[in-house]
Protein backbone atom coordinates (compact mmCIF):
# COMPACT_ATOMS: atom_id res chain seq x y z
CA UNK A 1 0.00 0.00 0.00
CA UNK A 2 1.44 3.19 -0.99
CA UNK A 3 1.96 5.89 1.74
CA UNK A 4 0.41 9.45 1.26
CA UNK A 5 2.32 12.12 3.15
CA UNK A 6 -0.58 14.83 4.38
CA UNK A 7 0.08 18.53 5.24
CA UNK A 8 0.37 19.60 8.62
CA UNK A 9 -2.88 21.15 9.82
CA UNK A 10 -1.17 24.51 9.50
CA UNK A 11 -0.29 23.66 5.71
CA UNK A 12 -3.61 22.77 5.26
CA UNK A 13 -5.41 26.04 6.57
CA UNK A 14 -2.69 28.66 5.35
CA UNK A 15 -3.24 26.45 1.70
CA UNK A 16 -6.76 26.99 2.40
CA UNK A 17 -6.16 30.91 2.72
CA UNK A 18 -4.85 31.32 -1.03
CA UNK A 19 -8.27 29.34 -2.27
CA UNK A 20 -10.57 32.51 -0.17
CA UNK A 21 -7.77 35.55 -1.53
CA UNK A 22 -9.57 34.36 -5.35
CA UNK A 23 -12.21 36.38 -3.47
CA UNK A 24 -10.66 39.91 -2.93
CA UNK A 25 -11.46 42.60 -4.86
CA UNK A 26 -8.50 44.57 -4.79
CA UNK A 27 -5.73 43.42 -7.04
CA UNK A 28 -2.57 44.99 -5.33
CA UNK A 29 -3.18 42.78 -1.52
CA UNK A 30 -5.02 39.28 -2.67
CA UNK A 31 -5.19 38.13 1.02
CA UNK A 32 -7.03 35.80 2.38
CA UNK A 33 -7.53 34.88 6.08
CA UNK A 34 -9.15 31.47 7.44
CA UNK A 35 -10.31 31.59 11.74
CA UNK A 36 -9.99 28.07 12.84
CA UNK A 37 -10.51 26.24 16.41
CA UNK A 38 -10.37 22.28 17.34
CA UNK A 39 -9.40 22.13 13.14
CA UNK A 40 -12.31 23.74 11.85
CA UNK A 41 -12.89 26.17 9.81
CA UNK A 42 -15.41 29.29 11.47
CA UNK A 43 -15.09 32.00 9.40
CA UNK A 44 -12.99 33.39 6.38
CA UNK A 45 -12.19 36.69 5.34
CA UNK A 46 -10.73 38.38 1.87
CA UNK A 47 -10.01 41.46 0.73
CA UNK A 48 -12.97 43.52 0.03
CA UNK A 49 -14.48 46.55 0.26
CA UNK A 50 -17.57 46.40 3.16
CA UNK A 51 -20.63 45.96 1.79
CA UNK A 52 -23.03 47.67 -0.16
CA UNK A 53 -19.81 49.98 -1.46
CA UNK A 54 -17.65 49.95 -4.93
CA UNK A 55 -15.07 47.75 -5.01
CA UNK A 56 -11.66 48.34 -6.78
CA UNK A 57 -12.21 46.26 -9.05
CA UNK A 58 -15.16 48.55 -10.06
CA UNK A 59 -13.75 52.18 -9.45
CA UNK A 60 -10.03 51.90 -8.81
CA UNK A 61 -7.86 52.08 -6.15
CA UNK A 62 -8.48 54.84 -3.27
CA UNK A 63 -4.91 55.26 -2.56
CA UNK A 64 -3.79 57.32 0.48
CA UNK A 65 0.04 58.31 1.12
CA UNK A 66 1.44 56.42 4.79
CA UNK A 67 4.41 57.85 6.85
CA UNK A 68 6.28 55.63 9.22
CA UNK A 69 8.22 55.92 12.06
CA UNK A 70 11.21 55.83 10.25
CA UNK A 71 9.83 58.81 7.51
CA UNK A 72 9.35 56.50 5.01
CA UNK A 73 6.45 57.19 2.41
CA UNK A 74 4.59 54.29 1.40
CA UNK A 75 1.10 54.35 -0.70
CA UNK A 76 -1.88 52.03 0.43
CA UNK A 77 -4.84 51.17 -1.50
CA UNK A 78 -7.92 52.13 1.42
CA UNK A 79 -11.21 51.51 0.08
CA UNK A 80 -10.82 48.00 1.11
CA UNK A 81 -11.03 46.03 4.82
CA UNK A 82 -8.30 43.43 5.10
CA UNK A 83 -8.82 39.42 4.89
CA UNK A 84 -8.31 39.32 9.30
CA UNK A 85 -10.63 42.30 9.76
CA UNK A 86 -13.43 40.78 7.24
CA UNK A 87 -13.44 37.31 8.88
CA UNK A 88 -13.31 38.74 12.31
CA UNK A 89 -16.78 40.79 10.77
CA UNK A 90 -18.16 37.51 9.31
CA UNK A 91 -17.62 35.68 12.66
CA UNK A 92 -19.53 38.83 14.99
CA UNK A 93 -21.82 38.82 12.00
CA UNK A 94 -23.06 35.50 12.28
CA UNK A 95 -23.05 35.11 16.02
CA UNK A 96 -19.71 32.28 15.74
CA UNK A 97 -17.57 33.16 18.93
CA UNK A 98 -14.11 32.87 18.27
CA UNK A 99 -12.22 33.04 21.31
CA UNK A 100 -9.13 30.72 22.05
CA UNK A 101 -9.11 30.40 18.32
CA UNK A 102 -5.89 30.49 15.25
CA UNK A 103 -6.22 32.78 12.65
CA UNK A 104 -4.56 31.64 9.18
CA UNK A 105 -3.30 34.48 6.95
CA UNK A 106 -1.07 35.78 3.96
CA UNK A 107 0.97 37.79 6.15
CA UNK A 108 2.15 39.04 9.62
CA UNK A 109 -1.01 41.38 10.45
CA UNK A 110 -0.94 45.09 10.18
CA UNK A 111 -0.88 47.24 13.89
CA UNK A 112 -4.95 47.54 13.31
CA UNK A 113 -5.55 43.73 12.80
CA UNK A 114 -3.12 42.99 15.91
CA UNK A 115 -5.15 44.93 18.05
CA UNK A 116 -8.77 43.16 16.74
CA UNK A 117 -7.20 39.61 16.64
CA UNK A 118 -6.27 40.80 20.75
CA UNK A 119 -10.01 41.86 21.59
CA UNK A 120 -11.68 38.66 19.13
CA UNK A 121 -9.50 36.43 21.93
CA UNK A 122 -7.63 35.20 18.95
CA UNK A 123 -4.89 32.70 20.85
CA UNK A 124 -2.75 32.08 17.85
CA UNK A 125 -1.90 33.56 14.14
CA UNK A 126 -0.17 31.48 11.66
CA UNK A 127 1.54 33.65 8.60
CA UNK A 128 3.00 32.52 5.12
CA UNK A 129 5.65 35.31 5.63
CA UNK A 130 6.38 38.07 7.26
CA UNK A 131 5.12 42.34 6.78
CA UNK A 132 7.82 44.99 5.94
CA UNK A 133 5.81 46.91 9.10
CA UNK A 134 5.34 44.36 11.52
CA UNK A 135 7.40 45.50 14.26
CA UNK A 136 4.12 46.97 15.87
CA UNK A 137 2.14 43.68 15.61
CA UNK A 138 5.58 41.50 17.33
CA UNK A 139 4.94 43.88 20.17
CA UNK A 140 1.65 43.23 20.86
CA UNK A 141 1.35 40.24 20.15
CA UNK A 142 4.38 39.50 22.63
CA UNK A 143 2.59 41.81 25.45
CA UNK A 144 -0.71 39.37 25.01
CA UNK A 145 0.96 36.12 25.10
CA UNK A 146 -0.50 35.45 21.57
CA UNK A 147 1.49 33.04 19.82
CA UNK A 148 2.66 33.89 16.06
CA UNK A 149 4.62 31.58 13.87
CA UNK A 150 5.52 32.39 10.49
CA UNK A 151 5.87 29.51 7.77
CA UNK A 152 8.61 31.49 5.51
CA UNK A 153 11.37 34.16 6.32
CA UNK A 154 10.16 35.78 3.13
CA UNK A 155 8.21 39.33 3.40
CA UNK A 156 5.16 39.79 1.38
CA UNK A 157 5.45 42.61 -0.89
CA UNK A 158 2.39 44.49 -2.29
CA UNK A 159 2.08 45.52 -6.05
CA UNK A 160 3.05 49.10 -7.02
CA UNK A 161 0.53 50.75 -8.69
Amino acid sequence: MKECKRPSWDRYFLDLCEAVSKRATCDRGRSGSVIVKDKRILATGYVGSPAQMPHCDEKGHDMRKVFDEAGTVTEHCVRTLHAEQNAIIQAAKFGVSIDGATLYCKMVPCRSCAMMIVNSGIKRVVAERHYHAEADTMSIFREVGIELAVASDEVAMYDRQ
